[in-house]
């Protein structure tokens, strides 16, 4: 991004728009660094107005103390706001003498930083990278060796950001030197003469980077793969199940590196699947093989016959019962990637590159990015078997017994914890759940975490679980009570959930604990949150256009028989 870009974000930015703050606190001036992270920022946040705003000039440890309400905090940190004496502005000595007196103030600064930073409000988020920029030469030994001392340095910010790491979002640091390289990065006339030492490329670095950990993208949830060229080298159907191969030895060691990443995904709680136009009794010899790295276990559903790949890949999005634009579909062949794409709008499609390692290698590093999250819950862990779960839930509920028999006998058990206020899992549901969903506003860590601070807030998250096995975490209502009104301003639930009368005893559930007379829902239609629009539909014979009150009596003439024990 350009300065000029940036600039243009920034004044196009809608001002009447719900504003977006976040704290600046870096020791040099900020100028540049300012303006490049909150247009990326604005980037991100198009429906959000924001504004940066720098702290005090060569404070850190005073800025972080002075915030009390943000939606965030970047700090890009520098060596000389250890110490003025590891920048070049900073008035003092160098030498073997000034070491000792440099390395005792470092320390106490990083230890000073770390405790302001565990002691700033939970809800706020940080991002924080920490020094960009090469230490100036005050050491003795010449430039291509290390220094002792600069090892001790080095030592103390790795435990500084160790430390830290537990509250703050860190950029990663050999990412930010690809992308901005540590040759380029200062401009000491800029230092000397106005306090700010970054190069325009390498603020505007540091501010995409810090953006990136403040308002980072959603991650996808599932992946649909090929098998031959793909998942292993080599036509299965034409050299035989025993042939195909993934190792060093048949130097086609780049598809046992796939298979190891998608064996990590799957264990992190991606959802991984498979589209191939083969003869499915050769794929289960060539699956049965001991060597495969992808245990066949995480893969569902297998789609192997002759038919399209659009239509597979349709299938198996029913299946998990998740849109196009959560998933990734990789395949050797451009011709399947376009068929695909042009299907399904949305899906993003990556091309197994076979024999270029460069490709290989950026490939391996995309779907890194694009799976990645910052914490695995243990909603992950079952998310695979819940959805062989929901598919055996769905098979057993189509046989000859009666629906309400089923249902009946499924030993179901809704949970609802009245105390969830800081289970992250309630955010991540809220952010990335479309069709259950009662408005489709998306939140920021720090806009959630406020609204318990409401007179009469509540938030409520409800686990499940059956005869068939648990599904965890798949519901989140929030809002507020009022005498005898409740008013929910968001309610998801995973569709994972879905044909269990799960959010019929929701309402029951709230109605019954707050003695409530009436429930009013922020409620909005949106492209995605149809079945919600459905639901609404049975419980009060209409489809709402907005914002609607339901009244107790209403929803209990109309809610079906419900078999569930709750916990």
């Amino acid at each position: 991004m350009k300065l000029t870009e940036a600039l243009k974000i920034l004044h196009q930015a809608p001002k009447n728009a719900p504003p977006f703050r976040v704290a600046l606190a870096c020791g040099f001036t900020p100028l540049h660094v300012q303006t490049f992270l909150a247009a990326h920022l604005q980037q991100r946040l198009a429906d959000r107005y924001v504004t940066v705003s720098p702290g005090l000039y060569g404070d850190v440890p005073g800025t972080l103390a002075s915030i009390k309400a943000m939606d965030g905090v970047a700090l890009p940190l520098e060596w000389a706001d250890l110490d003025p004496r590891l920048g070049y502005r900073g008035a003092g000595n160098w030498g073997p003498a000034a070491l000792p007196g440099i390395l005792s103030d470092a320390m106490a600064m990083l230890d000073r930083m770390a405790a302001a930073l565990e002691e700033m409000p939970p809800e706020i988020p940080i991002a924080v990278s920490r020094p960009t920029l090469s230490l100036p030469p005050i050491f003795h030994t010449a430039g291509w060796q290390a220094a002792e001392e600069e090892l001790e340095l080095e030592r103390k910010l790795a435990e500084f950001a160790s430390r830290i790491g537990r509250r703050c979002s860190l950029v990663d640091s050999t990412r930010l030197a690809e992308d901005s390289p540590p040759g380029g990065r200062i401009d000491l006339q800029s230092d000397l003469l106005a306090g700010l030492p970054y190069t325009l490329p390498h603020a505007a670095a540091v501010g995409a980077a810090l953006a990136q950990l403040l308002a980072p993208p959603l991650p996808k949830k599932g992946l649909i793969t090929d098998l031959d060229d793909t998942l292993w080298r080599g036509l299965v159907g034409e050299i035989g199940p025993e042939n195909v191969s993934w190792d060093l030895a048949s130097h086609s060691q780049l598809y046992g590196l796939y298979q190891k990443l998608l064996a990590s995904l799957a264990g992190e709680g991606v959802l991984v699947g498979v589209a191939s136009k083969n003869d499915p009794a050769v794929v289960r010899r060539a699956f049965e093989r001991e060597a495969l790295l992808l245990p066949p276990g995480r893969i569902f559903p297998l789609e192997v016959h002759w038919g399209a790949k659009s239509g597979s890949v349709e299938r198996i999005l029913r299946t998990w019962n998740i849109a196009a634009d959560s998933v990734v579909f990789v395949d050797d062949s451009a011709m399947e990637l376009a068929e695909v794409a042009s299907a399904h709008p949305g899906i993003e499609c990556l091309p197994f590159p076979k024999a270029d390692y460069a490709a290989g290698y950026a490939m391996l590093r995309r779907l890194r990015d694009l799976f990645g999250k910052p914490r695995i819950s243990q909603e992950d862990a079952i998310r695979l078997e819940s959805i062989r779960q929901g598919v055996s839930f769905q098979q057993a509920g189509g046989g000859r017994a009666p629906v309400e028999t089923f249902l009946q006998q499924a030993e179901a058990a809704v949970q609802f914890d009245f105390s969830a206020a800081d289970d992250p899992r309630a955010l991540e549901l809220l952010n990335k759940t479309n069709q259950f969903n009662l408005n489709g506003i998306r939140y920021t860590e720090g806009d959630w975490n406020a609204r318990l601070a409401r007179p009469g807030a509540l938030r409520v998250v409800v686990s499940y679980r059956d005869k068939f096995g648990p599904l965890g975490k798949i519901a989140v209502l929030e809002g507020r009570h009022e005498g005898e009104t409740l008013f929910i301003d968001a309610w998801v639930m995973s569709c994972r959930a879905f044909s269990r009368r799960i959010e019929h005893q929701c309402l029951q559930t709230m109605f019954e604990r707050y003695a409530a007379r009436e429930i009013r829902f922020a409620f909005e239609a949106t492209p995605r949150n149809g079945p919600l629009q459905e639901f609404f539909r049975t419980i009060a014979d209409q489809t709402p256009s907005g914002p609607f009150t339901l009244q107790r009596t209403q929803f209990e003439e109309k809610r079906p028989a419900l078999y569930h024990r709750i916990v």
